[in-house]
Parts: structure tokens; C-alpha cells; sequence
């Protein structure tokens, strides 16, 4: 299934229901409203369109409604990856690679890893 779009409002629900699910809507608001601010009405709303993009499964759970995504993690961040690769670089690898390592605070772990990688992807 490919991953549809999602807000950042709706990536914040989702965070939450990939550490862990089903969570019912109250539960939600509870880990989001101390964060986030946000109206009880307004996560709920932000669940009806998840729902409703078929991101979320809501189904009863002891007589009361659950949340339980219907995609991973990893799908969406794929998906996200891939839509900023090509709206931003135009689908180029090669400058966004080079942009984030000029940028980005590297520890000596993750340049090594970096270099095994590219090793490997230049067999």
C-alpha cells in the first residue's frame, strides 16, 4: 500500500500510535494536549481524517472506540523521503546528500556507516 500524504499535525497522532496502540481517542489527547496545546476537538478531528484516508483503523475495544494505524513507520517515512527527494531536488540524490553532510553534525559512527554505504553501493 503506498502511504497517503499526512499533515504534521496528523505525523504528531501517528508518533504516538506507532510508540504504541490501540489508544483510544482520550488516550491520545492525553500524550498530545500537554505538548501540542491542542483542543480535544481538534486531535479528534485530526483522527476522523486519518480514519477516513485509511491511515487508521478505529474499532471497538472494551465498548470503547481504538486507534491502530494501518501503516508502519517506516512506510510513511519512506514515502516522505522519496516526496522531498523529488519536490526539493528533483529527485537528485546527490546534492541532498551532499547538503546534508555539509550540514549535519556527524558523529565518527555514522560517517563510518556512511562510508560503508557508499562503499557498498559503488560494488
Amino acid at each position: 500500500m503506498k502511504a497517503p500524504e499526512i499533515t504534521e499535525a496528523e505525523w504528531r497522532i501517528m508518533t504516538v500510535l506507532w510508540e504504541k496502540a490501540p489508544l483510544t481517542a482520550n488516550q491520545i489527547i492525553g500524550k498530545l494536549q500537554p505538548d501540542t496545546g491542542w483542543a480535544a476537538t481538534t486531535i479528534r478531528t485530526l483522527l476522523d481524517r486519518l480514519t477516513k484516508k485509511k491511515i487508521l483503523k478505529a474499532a471497538k475495544l472494551d465498548g470503547l472506540v481504538a486507534f491502530q494505524p494501518l501503516i508502519t513507520k517506516e512506510e510513511c517515512v519512506s514515502h516522505e523521503s522519496e516526496n522531498f527527494l523529488q519536490r526539493i531536488f528533483d529527485g537528485a540524490a546527490q546534492p541532498l546528500l551532499l547538503h546534508f553532510t555539509k550540514k549535519a553534525k556527524l558523529t565518527t559512527e555514522e560517517i563510518k556507516e556512511l562510508q560503508r554505504i557508499l562503499k557498498e553501493k559503488g560494488k
